[in-house]
């Protein structure tokens, strides 16, 4: 049985409700736990990297561009779905509108993802050059990382208690050692803090970004992927995120070079 990731309930409820259908989702799929900003609040500020990845004209997960034309995100948020399913909304404090428009071209979910949730991590190629001012990748984020995570997802922890949020949602928090989180890959993802113990990414979230300041700017250490303690309930401990750092190479490689290590 797969891993509960923070995604899949969430889509599949809101595609039956809107007549649509939820890509990468079978019919009698299990829902599994994914996260929504819990505890946070309205972003600050819009974050040119954001995107919103749609289907149907409904946002389903997060993602970050680190190349005018490849985003990064979950691997359980597009696995089993076609390019021609996906959009994307990039830039925008909200998922509905703002921002850029673009499409993807081609799903590449990398090869290691499976049963346990890690290798949780995939490439979206869009069918042209976003004009969005794409996210630098940071070399490390040890324990004790200041960080921000940031999404659309679910704002009260039950899953199905509440819709998603129209504006964009941010949390500080900080990655943590490993050991405070079951079932994670320590050399490949980042276990994320629960601040105050009540907050945190929840159903809707997946694929989103944990940044850290750099600057003026900001760079990306981590892509939303599950709960930290295989709670369906959100913000009940912390989260894991798959690294981005960890898996540079094989950006670098699948993309042609074009994010480079």
């Amino acid at each position: 049985m797969r891993v509960r990731s923070l995604l899949v309930g969430v889509v599949a409820a809101a595609a039956a409700a809107l007549g649509v259908a939820a890509p990468g989702v079978a019919a009698a799929a299990e829902p599994p736990v994914t996260p929504f900003i819990v505890g946070g609040q309205p972003a600050d500020q819009a974050y040119s990297f954001m995107a919103s990845l749609q289907s149907g004209g409904q946002h389903f997960c997060g993602g970050s561009l680190i190349d005018p034309e490849w985003v990064v995100t979950a691997a359980h948020c597009v696995e089993g779905s076609s390019a021609s399913e996906v959009s994307l909304r990039l830039g925008s404090t909200e998922w509905a509108s703002g921002g850029e428009e673009a499409q993807a071209a081609e799903i590449i979910v990398h090869p290691d993802y499976g049963p346990t949730g890690t290798g949780d991590i995939a490439l979206i190629k869009l069918d042209a050059p976003a004009t969005s001012e794409p996210v630098a990748v940071a070399d490390s984020a040890p324990a004790g990382t200041e960080s921000r995570i940031m999404g659309w997802g679910q704002t009260c922890p039950e899953s199905g208690g509440c819709g998603a949020p129209d504006e964009l949602q941010q949390l500080d928090t900080q990655v943590v050692d490993a050991a405070d989180c079951t079932g994670i890959d320590a050399n490949t993802e980042l276990c994320t803090d629960n601040p105050n113990g009540d907050s945190g990414a929840c159903y809707g979230d997946s694929g989103g970004p944990q940044v850290v300041a750099d600057g003026d700017g900001w760079k990306l250490i981590g892509a939303t992927s599950r709960t930290g303690n295989n709670d369906p309930t959100c913000a009940t401990g912390p989260s894991i995120y798959t690294s981005v750092p960890a898996y540079l190479d094989w950006i670098g490689e699948t993309t042609g070079g074009a994010v480079a290590a």
